[in-house]
């Protein structure tokens, strides 16, 4: 009878997550926030709580996070990493600094203490990368000149990601800063290990997992890509990191199969992973963090805006695609609910994570509109400035000698 029902609810759950997958695609928009509130709606205080199968879409919402991480891993090189790093480390800096400082002045000013700032500052960093993925696309704007400094901006994130998510999983887990520096040590040491490996072997390891059959290549790169997501979690590291680590070990043959046999899995899991968030978040907790989750999405956004229209300028990008870059940077959503994730397991701070779904629903909806209104907006704003002073409407000065992109 119990697995009649587990069979019944996991069903019930995968058909509505199709359907409404199906929904956001007829209308151009993410199905992040489709998802967050399936998970409201069948949670705890919700429509139609479920039993018997929250523990297996538990461990669905597990491997869902693994396969993020690798795919994630699989669309850049180890070379392309290192090259990312030296040239636009400071767009990355930048970025953390207008980025993560906001959500740590937030969960210290509503007294959440020091551990709760550095997770809700990982939350508001992070970009959604699939989101921003799909908006670009959309938009037609894969080959505009500001796209590799989006992309960039992307990339130095995922890289942040190696270094902060053994921090966070070390600091949720209450443990001392020995500890915690042993984790961090081993974090870096195996990133490190593993990048010099990607770049000097890469090829001989991708040739020991390609394979032309599809089934053997899937089991083969699933199976190592668990396998050593349980090892890394074992060493308090971060199941996360060992996949992304994994991901970026592979490449050429092998990397483009695992990614083509590996996406419909990746989506079904990932999908599942932001029902399970929403199951753990009371629906009557969103209403009181409400007004502190659009305060904190209104500045972030905006730092997000400055962030790419920094990084854009430097890279000698014309006005306009400064303003693109910016507004394409807003959406948050996948990574900002796997950091969240953590510390809602961990019973870090109730508030924190209704305030994370909330802030995430509110920005995975705004990001579209941002990338595509951001620069029409700035533009507008610029010709009423000019004709309040009397100036001629004439390009403004740093964009004179530069070629328009995507105009």
């Amino acid at each position: 009878m119990h697995s009649a029902v587990l069979l019944i609810e996991f069903g019930s759950i995968i058909l509505g997550l199709g359907l409404l997958g199906r929904f956001a695609a007829r209308f151009s928009f993410s199905p992040i926030p489709l998802y967050l509130l399936a998970g409201l709606a069948f949670g705890e205080g919700g429509l139609l709580p479920l039993g018997a199968s929250e523990e297996f879409v538990a461990t669905g919402a597990e491997i869902g996070v693994i396969l993020l991480l690798l795919m994630l891993g699989l669309e850049y090189t180890a070379s392309d990493l290192v090259s990312n790093l030296k040239t636009h480390y400071p767009a990355g800096l930048v970025d953390c600094a207008l980025n993560a400082l906001p959500g740590a002045a937030a969960a210290l000013l509503l007294g959440w203490g020091p551990v709760a700032a550095v997770v809700l500052a990982g939350v508001t960093w992070i970009s959604s990368s699939g989101v921003i993925a799909k908006v670009l696309g959309d938009l037609g704007r894969v080959g505009n000149r500001e796209t590799p400094v989006i992309l960039s901006v992307l990339v130095l994130e995922d890289l942040a990601m190696a270094v902060y998510l053994p921090i966070v999983t070390a600091l949720v887990a209450g443990v001392g800063l020995a500890a915690g520096s042993v984790t961090l040590a081993i974090a870096l040491g195996v990133a490190g290990l593993v990048l010099f490996a990607a770049v000097r072997y890469g090829r001989v390891i991708s040739r020991f997992v390609s394979s032309d059959d599809p089934e053997k290549l899937l089991l083969v790169v699933l199976g190592l890509t668990i396998l050593v997501a349980g090892v890394a979690q074992q060493l308090q590291v971060s199941a996360a990191v060992g996949a992304f680590l994994v991901g970026i070990a592979l490449s050429g043959e092998a990397a483009e199969g695992a990614h083509t046999l590996l996406s419909p899995l990746r989506d079904l899991f990932a999908a599942i992973f932001f029902v399970f968030f929403g199951l753990h978040t009371d629906p009557a907790s969103i209403p009181p963090v409400l007004l502190p989750a659009l305060a904190l999405a209104s500045v972030t956004a905006a730092t997000k805006i400055a962030t790419g229209y920094w990084a854009a300028r430097r890279a000698g990008i014309s006005v306009k695609g400064r303003w693109r870059a910016g507004g394409a940077l807003v959406a948050r959503g996948e990574f900002s609910i796997v950091i969240a994730g953590l510390a809602v397991t961990a019973g870090i701070e109730p508030s924190l994570g209704p305030l994370a779904t909330a802030y995430v629903l509110i920005l995975v909806v705004l990001g579209p509109l941002t990338a595509r209104y951001t620069e029409p907006l700035a533009a507008r704003w610029a010709r009423r400035r000019r004709s309040r002073d009397g100036g001629a409407a004439e390009p403004l000065p740093e964009a004179r000698h530069q070629t328009p992109v995507g105009d």
